[in-house]
């Protein structure tokens, strides 16, 4: 493992700081703000506005107001020609976009040029803009006379009305692109509450929406806050018809609690703990090095193959082997290109990562190397890629989320049974890897109850399909024909044959 020291640097960007309410940019009602801290070197990079109950209410009333009033619901030619400006907008800030993931995110600079920036630009708002032309807004169901006068009958999809969508600050890009483009595409208005710790490279989406696009005002609105009190109104006030979430399982449970009461359609993208999922017949030196992604953006990302399953056979070998390629990781300064892993978003994180590491540590399992602070690094909030060997289903962080730069290596026996049953002890289901013959890798991924499956090097992502997961990791898909149902309502309506 080789860290670097970071230098002190200013984001080459120019910053958007405002919320975006009512088609209106402006600062926080109270005029109160919040540190943006850059987590490579725990430094601010400058503030952000930090809204209350009073900004929230008014983008509510916006949302609701645009929603009720104007023809953005219907008008679907319109829709997508507002998105296509918005999609041609957002890769003319591409680089100044780029910039400040990697300062207020502290995701290494070579991720966003694959999930933290390009791809989901490529496609995430340009994909559902076409699908309007492409969908069945409307089907004829047959004719039917069941009182003995016959009458068609048609099944229309309508949207839902006004959604409240709450992003994390793990991929602030990628995840507000895949809710904003279906979001809008589907006839909705929206209600955005990003992450108060990276709250630049969304706000810029309002800056962006305001002066680039002829989306109305009130369409989309984004508030940014650091109380929790304020987000929690999009989940009770009974304007906001469905919430659109991707975060914790936990802050998942307690959205399913606060909507009951209005009923709200909730999409959420929770947590995950996937397998990567070795079979008997691979070819190890091949295969196993590429436990290495479970280190993209330091390890903190829901869908990351993050439990190593592997063949009892050969399982010292893999411990060996993924050892040595943990240890080969560059860490630091995640504008170097050299380093693949950056700093944890904040103090707390990585906090949390280091508790994890001590309570494998006691109940058995072994680090193999990592497992504290990288030599090298006093400032930032980094943890060292790390190996924890001898996990087994019992420890916690085999069954827990860690959200760090950490993989658990454990042995199976039994086969592909035992292969299944393993990965599917869990109380997850997001996602998963599996590494074996063509054949045998299918079967067994048609086995695992994850939401999206990676066999052999394929890779699932793209904003044409759907994703979500099984269990604990959520309700509904995102993305996709299946993500732009998720956003409609469906109504049936009979009607007489002339």
């Amino acid at each position: 493992m080789t860290a670097s020291p970071v230098s002190t640097t200013t984001v080459q960007s120019h910053p958007e700081t405002r919320l975006l309410i009512d088609g209106r940019l402006r600062d926080a009602s109270t005029g109160r703000t919040a540190d943006n801290i850059n987590p490579a070197t725990e430094e601010v990079l400058g503030v952000t506005a930090d809204a209350g109950a009073e900004d929230m209410d008014e983008a509510i009333a916006a949302a609701r107001r645009a929603f009720d009033t104007t023809d953005w619901s219907t008008n679907r030619e319109f829709r997508q020609h507002c998105l296509m400006q918005l999609h041609e907008a957002l890769q003319l800030e591409k680089e100044e976009m780029r910039a400040e993931l990697v300062a207020e995110a502290g995701t290494p600079l070579g991720m966003t040029y694959i999930a933290q920036l390009d791809w989901p630009l490529a496609d995430a708002i340009r994909w559902p803009a076409q699908h309007i032309s492409e969908f069945a807004w409307e089907r004829q169901l047959d004719v039917d006379a069941k009182m003995g006068v016959p009458y068609h009958r048609a099944v229309v999809k309508e949207p839902m009305g006004v959604v409240g969508a709450i992003t994390p600050w793990n991929f602030p890009v990628e995840i507000v692109a895949n809710k904003v483009g279906q979001i809008l595409a589907t006839g909705n208005t929206m209600v955005l509450k990003p992450a108060i710790e990276t709250p630049w490279s969304v706000l810029r989406w309002g800056r962006i929406i305001a002066e680039k696009t002829d989306i109305p005002p009130g369409v989309v609105n984004i508030v940014t806050a650091s109380d929790n009190d304020v987000a929690q109104r999009l989940l009770t006030d009974p304007r906001v018809d469905m919430i659109s979430f991707t975060g914790s399982t936990a802050v998942g449970e307690l959205i399913q609690r606060l909507t009951a009461s209005t009923m709200k359609r909730n999409l959420m993208e929770l947590g995950g703990k996937s397998a990567y999922l070795l079979l008997d017949d691979v070819d190890l030196a091949a295969t196993v090095p590429g436990c290495i992604g479970a280190l993209m953006h330091s390890g903190q990302g829901c869908a990351l193959t993050t439990r190593m399953l592997v063949p009892r056979q050969h399982y010292e070998a893999a411990v060996e082997m993924a050892t040595a390629t943990f240890a080969s990781v560059t860490i630091g300064d995640p504008s170097d290109p050299a380093n693949f892993c950056g700093p944890l978003v904040s103090a707390k994180q990585r906090d949390r990562v280091m508790e994890y590491i001590r309570v494998a540590k006691e109940q058995g399992a072994r680090v193999t190397v990592g497992g504290g602070k990288p030599d090298g690094l006093d400032r930032g909030y980094f943890v060292a890629p790390t190996v924890l060997a001898d996990v087994s289903p019992e420890h916690r962080v085999f069954q827990e989320e860690i959200f760090g730069p950490v993989i658990t290596i454990t042995p199976y026996d039994g086969g592909d049974d035992g292969a299944v049953e393993m990965a599917n002890n869990s109380i997850y289901g997001l996602a998963g890897t599996v590494l074996g013959s063509t054949e045998r890798a299918m079967a067994v991924a048609r086995r695992i109850r994850t939401g999206s499956v990676n066999v052999n090097g394929a890779i699932f992502y793209g904003a044409d399909a759907p994703f979500g997961g099984y269990k604990m990791s959520g309700i509904g898909r995102q993305n996709g024909t299946e993500g732009f149902e998720q956003h409609l309502q469906t109504k049936v309506i009979a009607y007489p044959v002339d």
